[in-house]
């Protein structure tokens, strides 16, 4: 085909979209359903009729194939278990009994049993449920959901892709087993797993599908020779099927390096690559390869994880670039458009020029559109279209909230002494314990306590007028009244104020620091039913005033036990947000650790003797390959000193983090210089206390022993284990015991069970201990 006959054959796809519904209904039925309000019925009518809404939006606005099989009521990899059969051994009898609340028990596990692991998907906010494999797993097929979305997608008159986790992405994802050697490589099944993809692809074709897009990510990271043979031999296989759909594999993220070559040659018919900025290598490389003669190319050159407009005459430059590299080139966002919300229309309260500014999954599926339209007519068709995008890029380039001087004077102004505390950490060490008095074994919480619909009515009462701020105030003040009592009486040893006032530990700070906007309605999925609305970091920040002094030092009048300070680290402050791309990240983030800085001094000041400042995304913002991660590190730990580095000796300094894979970050959480770090390892089976260990980390740490995304309770004696394998790591006098993250989504019966056992379970070990 010429290039020619390429652009004219040019189609708009995405490869996902937004589940939760346009005022979260899906996340409402869900949580009904557990709670018995909600029948499966209802459920499943509920989850119908959005992903109806989702295909006749997508068509309507000009979608030529619309994806299916990325709906999902947890997670698309909980998902992909089902699909091939590998239910641990310990759900089998909850999924036998009942499908549905068997998925759900492997998602959040029961009173008896645990669910899977949950992690980071790739270097994305969104969470996954971890396979747990091992060399008994024996997989069988059940196409059943897949099969059963595409027949609702035809019987609208759609042209439709299946949309599945790839063969080697998924076994790459996953985990040995619980009682399986370490050593086992869940790769090794490769071999069982691919002829239950090859039933799979074979019941989709018999179902209607023409193609069939396989996702593999994992692809983008740095893999071995090893890893891309088998990449090699898992696409040769599959292509040598007969009678099977079109197969598209598809890559995001990053670049595809050396993965690249190898899809090339596959006898697959069609490749989807990230053409974004984060994977522009992608297009000298494809090149290199000398394109992909008689192959459908699917170019990302929208950017599906930033809710930034595109700039439309940039991606058909592109565009015009891969013409003549493959046989025909498609028009998509550079990943799933599930990491953006909905729609910017309905962001009301955002001023309407600066509205224009911004692109959610609606607007981004106008632009791909729009530029495949482009692509195929040429520039006269979307003139207007070039036209208005060119006018919103340059009131956002020139606009005042984009750039504020004494801000850039101030970053420009650190030094290298700024970002370092005054004594080493085995001083500080010593002067903390003396100042703070505290136990072998101290046990607190990671800050946040369960946020009851009391308190979210109240706050949703003070934004509509029907209370003043005097009585939301009266109810903040009584909410933390309870909270410190109870710590007391649970006997927990460092408290905190539980939060009660704050929204999101992100959005929170983000309402107070200039040079962020926040969103009504931008909700996107970080795990299940859990969405957050992630703030849109549009210009340069400062913190005009204090912003947590007032509730934590009220906090602290009640109790003579220390109260934790509590602070969003600056790393997190901008993975959690959707952050300007008209800088670099690290200047970006030294801003925010300047305004985190003035917080933590304000809260030293006013006596606050333990503040936390979490970095959760530390290891969620990694680069996905070795080569760029130097540099992330280096300003990412920067940053993090910087907001700590002005605080006395005996003033203790805790940082959290959660649900990622910590053991190739060690250095770097030895770098921040925190005084303790508290750690999820409940549900990783203490694997990160194994891992500091071995990395020789010298500083206090808490692993979690209470899984916090799960609403069982554990007992005292499962956290009093879990303390015994933390201590075969780290020494007694360097353990803390903690949940492995906040308690806002717990419900409060729950939550003062776990904690007394918790409390309980450290008691234990401490008279197991021996005496000095």
């Amino acid at each position: 085909m010429t290039a020619q006959s390429a652009a004219a054959a040019a189609r708009a796809t995405v490869y996902g979209y937004p589940r939760q519904g346009q005022n979260r209904e899906l996340k409402k039925a869900i949580e009904g359903y557990w709670k018995g309000g909600v029948d499966a019925d209802t459920l499943r009518a509920t989850a119908a009729d959005l992903r109806r809404a989702n295909w006749r939006h997508l068509a309507e606005a000009g979608i030529h194939e619309v994806p299916t099989g990325d709906f999902s009521y947890y997670d698309h990899v909980l998902d992909t278990c089902v699909m091939v059969g590998a239910v641990p051994e310990r759900h089998r009898a909850a999924v036998e009994a009942d499908a549905l609340d068997g998925y759900f028990a492997m998602a959040r596990g029961t009173q008896d049993v645990a669910p899977l692991e949950m992690t980071k998907w790739f270097d994305t906010n969104y969470h996954y449920l971890v396979p747990e494999l091992g060399p008994d797993t024996v997989f069988t097929a059940d196409s059943g959901k897949q099969v059963a979305e595409l027949k609702e997608a035809l019987a609208l008159g759609l042209t439709a892709r299946p949309v599945l986790v790839g063969p080697v992405t998924y076994l790459l994802l996953a985990k040995p087993a619980p009682g399986v050697p370490a050593g086992f490589d869940p790769l090794t099944l490769i071999d069982r797993l691919l002829p239950v993809y090859a039933e799979i692809v074979a019941d989709l074709r018999a179902a209607g599908a023409e193609w069939v897009q396989l996702d593999e990510p994992a692809l983008v990271q740095d893999r071995t020779p090893a890893e891309l043979n088998t990449a090699a031999r898992a696409y040769r296989d599959l292509g040598a099927l007969t009678d099977r759909p079109k197969l598209l594999v598809a890559s995001y993220f990053d670049r595809l390096g050396d993965a690249l070559p190898v899809l090339a040659k596959a006898p697959v018919e069609g490749l989807a690559l990230d053409f974004t900025e984060a994977a522009a290598a992608n297009l000298d490389a494809l090149a290199a390869v000398g394109g992909l003669p008689g192959k459908r190319l699917i170019a990302g050159v929208v950017n599906g994880r930033n809710i930034w407009v595109n700039d439309l005459e940039k991606s058909l430059a592109t565009l015009g670039t891969l013409l003549g590299l493959a046989d025909r080139v498609d028009v998509a966002a550079s990943c799933s458009l599930l990491h953006v919300p909905l729609d910017a229309t309905a962001e009301r309260d955002i001023e309407p020029q600066i509205r224009r500014w911004l692109a959610f999954a609606r607007q981004k599926t106008t632009e791909i559109v729009t530029l495949a339209k482009g692509l195929a007519g040429g520039t006269g068709t979307i003139a207007a279209e070039l036209a208005a995008n060119r006018a919103d890029l340059a009131s956002r380039a020139g606009s005042a909230i984009t750039r504020d001087p004494a801000v850039r004077a101030r970053a420009a102004a650190v030094t290298e002494a700024d970002a370092r505390r005054s004594q080493p950490y085995t001083e500080r060490a010593a002067a903390q314990r003396a100042h703070l008095g505290l136990p072998l074994l101290p046990t607190t919480t990671i800050g946040s306590f369960p946020q009851t619909t009391e308190l979210r009515t109240a706050r949703a009462d003070l934004r509509a007028g029907r209370i003043d701020g005097a009585g939301y105030e009266e109810r903040i003040r009584a909410e933390i009244g309870e909270v410190i009592s109870f710590q007391e009486k649970t006997g927990l040893d460092v408290l905190v104020h539980g939060e009660p006032e704050r929204n999101d530990m992100v959005q929170y700070f983000a309402e107070q620091l200039t040079g962020y906007l926040a969103t009504q309605h931008g909700w996107v999925q970080s795990y299940g039913t859990r969405y957050v609305r992630p703030p849109i970091l549009a210009g340069d920040i400062s913190r005009p005033e204090p912003m947590t002094v007032r509730w934590t030092t009220y906090a602290q009048s009640l109790t003579a036990k220390p109260v934790k300070g509590m602070l969003t680290g600056p790393v997190t402050m901008l993975a959690w947000s959707f952050v300007r791309d008209d800088q670099p990240l690290g200047d970006t983030a030294r801003q925010v650790a300047l305004a985190l800085r003035d917080e933590v001094n304000d809260l030293e000041a006013a006596g606050t003797s333990v503040i936390q400042v979490d970095e959760p995304a530390l290891r969620e913002t990694l680069p996905l390959r070795a080569a760029g991660r130097a540099a992330y590190l280096a300003w990412a730990t920067e940053a993090f000193r910087l907001s700590t580095g002005g605080v006395r000796p005996d003033t203790q300094i805790h940082t959290h983090m959660c649900y990622a894979e910590f053991g190739d970050i060690v250095q770097a959480i030895d770098d921040l210089d925190a005084d303790v770090i508290s750690l999820e390892a409940a549900r990783s089976h203490m694997q990160v206390a194994r891992e500091l260990a071995g990395q020789g980390y010298p500083r206090e740490a808490g692993p979690g022993v209470y899984d916090i995304h799960s609403p069982r309770v554990p007992s005292a004696d499962e956290a009093a284990a879990l303390l015994r394998k933390g201590l075969e790591a780290i020494p007694a006098e360097r353990l803390w015991v903690n949940p492995d993250c906040g308690l806002k989504t717990r419900a409060w019966p729950e939550t003062r069970a776990s904690l007394k056992n918790l409390v309980t379970a450290a008691h234990t070990i401490r008279t197991e201990l021996p005496t000095s």
